[in-house]
């Protein structure tokens, strides 16, 4: 349509093209602007904080902000603990909804179709739904105020089977039989042709599980009690008094919390410009 439409009628596709870019300026930087309300609030004095107008340069600078964050608070220990869950439960979650999309995809079994689909169907349960009986049966299991309790009720993802699966159902069949013919195991289709075929969704659920993780905060507030064990956000309540709270360090914090994310997603954004078809034929 824009292709015919720039052939016959040049100055209307070029107005097109300026609108839409132009609109998708604009909602960037609507989108950009609490971003840039925190980093502006993060270098400012607490009383400064929610002037208004807003001063998005402030006047006074503050940088010493950055300094006591991690000097009022163990900012370092709730630090390595939320890369140390995020990490581990985002490789178990890559591996695992890999492993069980390969068989709901391209392993034929009894009751796979019908498995499958009460498995999907858990995402409409709200987590409030299960949270107490998910409690209880992790108290009697003794894994309660600890990191393994959260990893092993982490471990699966409906979203990632699901998400993965329907990118394995777009990779020819004719392909695994002719890895099976050359004497591949299952194992060995997975790890050779299947994994290397769909890095845009390994891509995906890597960046969507890492972003849950890392900003879970109902969790580690239910099941972790010791000050030792617990992650970045509940550290950053630490910042809010009685009667007060320090906004200008919370940014900071914020900030700070925000920079394993911006790397994570700039390190697997590539991938998901790939469409299933493209990846395929390059395999």
């Amino acid at each position: 349509m824009y292709s015919s439409l720039k052939s016959k009628n040049p100055s209307v596709y070029y107005f097109l093209q300026v609108l839409l870019y132009t609109t998708l300026l604009a909602g960037s930087l609507i989108m950009l602007l609490p971003f840039a309300w925190m980093l502006s609030s993060s270098f400012k004095a607490q009383k400064d904080v929610f002037n208004f107008p807003i001063e998005w340069i402030p006047g006074e600078i503050h940088p010493e902000n950055y300094k006591t964050i991690w000097t009022q608070i163990p900012l370092v220990r709730y630090f390595s603990n939320t890369i140390k869950l995020t990490a581990i439960i985002t490789v178990i979650q890559l591996l695992t909804s890999s492993f069980a999309a390969y068989a709901f995809a391209k392993l034929e079994f009894k009751g796979r179709n019908q498995l499958f689909l009460l498995y999907i169907m858990t995402i409409a349960i709200p987590w409030q739904v299960y949270m107490v009986p998910q409690y209880i049966m992790m108290s009697k299991f003794g894994l309660t105020n600890s990191h393994l309790g959260l990893i092993l009720m982490h471990t699966f993802t409906a979203f990632g089977v699901f998400l993965i699966r329907q990118f394995y159902m777009g990779i020819p069949n004719d392909l695994l039989e002719a890895a099976r013919i050359d004497g591949l195991s299952e194992y060995g289709i997975w790890a050779k042709i299947m994994l290397p075929l769909s890095k845009p969704a390994i891509a995906t659920l890597c960046i969507t599980s890492f972003v849950n993780e890392w900003n879970d905060f109902m969790g580690p507030l239910i099941y972790l009690s010791d000050d030792k064990l617990k992650t970045l956000q509940l550290g950053l309540r630490l910042f809010i008094g009685q009667f007060s709270a320090d906004y200008q360090l919370i940014m900071a914090a914020s900030i700070i919390s925000l920079i394993p994310v911006f790397i994570m997603f700039i390190s697997v954004q590539k991938y998901f410009v790939e469409g299933v078809a493209t990846t395929g034929m390059k395999g």
